[in-house]
């Protein structure tokens, strides 16, 4: 597994992810999630509310693909991994608790990214490049 530095923890926490799924007939599909967040050094996570496409796709096999950049600073990263969902445990469980505290609807899934690699997707030289791989 890859690794989230604290640095990466916290532009996670301040910026909006989007994820890209592919559906089994090859269309690719791309979305904001406001929810996603670190679950963990090596994990990444977000509330699957509306239980579309992405969805779909997901239990579909589809891999997740996660993306952040900031336009102010010019920095950002991408994530790629294996993912789990998980929808009758105790990470379900800690969501949904944590959806009612916020007032926000209840996931119908969590999908957890295990992360695999990481790229730098900053403007210059680096952009593109691979930070970490496993």
């Amino acid at each position: 597994m890859a690794a989230l530095t604290d640095d990466m923890k916290e532009f996670i926490k301040n910026n909006l992810a989007w994820i890209t799924t592919i559906s089994k007939d090859g269309q690719l599909d791309i979305g904001p999630k406001m929810s996603m967040f670190a679950l963990d050094d090596n994990h990444l996570a977000y509330h699957e509310r509306t239980a579309g496409q992405h969805y779909r796709n997901l239990m579909d096999g589809s891999q997740l693909v996660v993306g952040y950049a900031n336009l102010d600073t010019k920095k950002g990263y991408r994530f790629r991994g294996n993912v789990t969902l998980h929808t009758d445990d105790d990470i379900y469980d800690a969501q949904v608790k944590a959806a009612e505290e916020h007032g926000t609807k209840k996931p119908a899934v969590i999908p957890v990214l295990e992360i695999t690699e990481i790229d730098d997707l900053s403007a210059g030289p680096k952009a593109g490049t691979t930070i970490e791989k496993n």
